[in-house]
């Protein structure tokens, strides 16, 4: 059984999806961030960077005491080793390398970037044309990387569906709100729409509905959520 402590964010999707991929046993234990429940002691044990997703493995490969992970990127990959699926084994080094450069790029560009362009977009409390712009075009900017990407080939690591594709499609969801219209990235555009119709996709999506139905920023939140300080973590 996996503990999957989770919030209906993109990251948190990303491990819903998997799980619902490989028909993994898991509980979700709802860590509501706007409500501060990440802050929680029982909750920074496991995830000391107070954000979610985490989770704890209580069936390790190869038994021994549980596992815990924090950082979506991380947990996507152990999951994919343990269970040998949606990742090549390291034996295949070209294309477990594909695979990972993608799952990178997703935690070190995409997420990151469209992350600032919702912040400054949707919730700063100042609108400064220079932040938008800036998020809005660099989000941009990689969906044309990811939309060249996929122009000859239906996956972001080549013909098999894999963590990658996982790691990205939930920062693609909210494409309006960043700002773009999938019709200008038709490659993009086909990937997206099959990953949506995917039945696990489905399920996971459905799941974030029984968790959370209310938007995770609104103005009680928003202090809480970005006005985090070194002193938040009790340095």
């Amino acid at each position: 059984m996996i503990d999957l402590y989770y919030w209906t964010t993109p990251n948190g999707h990303k491990l819903t999806m998997f799980l619902e991929e490989a028909g993994l046993d898991y509980r979700i234990i709802p860590v509501n961030i706007s409500k501060g429940e990440q802050f929680a002691p029982e909750f920074l044990a496991i995830a000391p960077n107070n954000r979610i997703p985490a989770l704890v493995d209580h069936e390790p490969a190869g038994g021994g005491a549980p596992v815990s992970l924090f950082e979506s990127g991380a947990m996507l990959l152990y999951l994919a080793d343990k269970t040998g699926r949606f990742i090549p084994p390291a034996s295949q080094v070209a294309a477990r390398a594909e695979v990972l450069q993608w799952l990178f790029w997703q935690m070190g560009g995409l997420g990151p970037m469209a992350g600032q362009n919702h912040h400054f977009s949707q919730y700063a409390p100042e609108k400064i044309p220079y932040a938008i712009n800036r998020y809005v075009n660099e989000t941009g900017r990689l969906y044309g990387v990811l939309n060249k990407r996929l122009a000859d080939r239906p996956f972001v690591a080549g013909a098999d569906y894999s963590i990658a594709d996982m790691a990205i499609y939930p920062w693609i969801v909210p494409y309006t709100r960043q700002g773009q219209k999938l019709e200008d990235f038709p490659n993009l555009h086909r990937w997206f729409e099959a990953i949506r119709a995917r039945p696990a996709t489905i399920r996971a999506y459905a799941r974030a509905d029984e968790v959370n139905t209310t938007p995770t920023v609104n103005a009680a939140s928003a202090a809480l959520l970005f006005g985090q300080t070194a002193a938040s973590v009790g340095r």
